[in-house]
């Protein structure tokens, strides 16, 4: 309701930092919608675990895959933004200050109220976080269109709506991409960045019976939720309820990984070697 609001209180100002506001705020209003949608429907297929389905891993990926659109939908406004901000400066466009004014104080009310509300999740989610970095972007925004819309009522500075706007745009992109490159990152099944895997082999393969460690991955399926998979290489004569139970032990315990997968070999077992990727 209140994109609305913004959206066309900006057209009839003619103010380009309220528009960019109003953008802002529609891509909150498509990246909630998306984070509520991939939250909602990865809990009923939760619920719905029972059943056999092709999506061994549930619909976790969801929730990344609305952090990126996210990401690209901030990217897209703000370019926008930085571009018609160019445009202006070449210009002096008669932008009425007042209802700017007004409209900016209220969006900043609203986008406080949605700050408080998912500022814990953030930490949480990478998903949430998307959402949270958006309404983040509109306090900003919100604060910088209010003294924008100062400056214009008592210095007559009309550059001032143009220069807030390419400001808030600036301010956004590096968010952005820190959000979108983490995305992509899971997308790709890369290991999470605070893992060392030359580490873990050395760690997994420091346990008794253990020779050799390899097919060593680590992925991250969707926030706070990591996984790994490895073939150890032990000894004929090793306990191998006791390795498995140690490496599992070894990855809760210092690397915060619950869900592994572990393919124990003795040495004189063959084949493995013939897996080519």
């Amino acid at each position: 309701m209140f994109f609305v609001v913004e959206a066309v209180t900006g057209l009839l100002t003619n103010s380009l930092a309220l528009l960019s506001d109003a953008g802002h705020m529609l891509t909150d209003v498509i990246g909630l919608g998306m984070a509520l949608a991939a939250i909602q429907l990865a809990n009923r297929f939760e619920r719905r675990s029972d059943r056999v389905s092709q999506h061994t891993f549930g619909l976790y990926r969801l929730e990344i895959l609305a952090a990126f659109v996210n990401a690209l939908l901030l990217f897209g406004v703000a370019l926008w933004v930085l571009i018609e901000a160019a445009r202006r400066f070449g210009s002096e466009p008669e932008v009425l200050e007042t209802p700017m004014l007004v409209v900016a104080v209220i969006g900043l009310l609203a986008n406080l109220v949605a700050f408080g509300l998912l500022r814990e999740g953030a930490q949480e989610s990478i998903n949430i976080e998307g959402a949270y970095l958006e309404v983040l972007a509109d306090t900003v925004g919100s604060v910088g269109v209010i003294v924008a819309a100062l400056l214009m009522r008592f210095f007559g500075w009309t550059w001032a709506d143009p220069l807030m706007a390419a400001l808030i745009g600036l301010w956004i992109l590096p968010r952005t991409w820190r959000l979108g490159r983490n995305a992509v990152r899971i997308l790709l099944q890369a290991a999470p960045e605070h893992i060392s895997l030359d580490r873990l082999s050395r760690d997994l393969e420091s346990i008794d019976g253990v020779l050799d460690v390899h097919d060593l991955h680590v992925w991250t399926l969707t926030s706070e939720m990591e996984a790994a998979s490895a073939h150890l290489m032990t000894t004929d004569d090793s306990d191998a309820h006791g390795v498995l139970d140690q490496a599992r032990h070894l990855l809760d315990e210092d690397y915060g990984i619950q869900h592994a997968t572990f393919q124990v070999e003795p040495e004189s077992h063959s084949g493995c070697e013939q897996v080519s990727w």
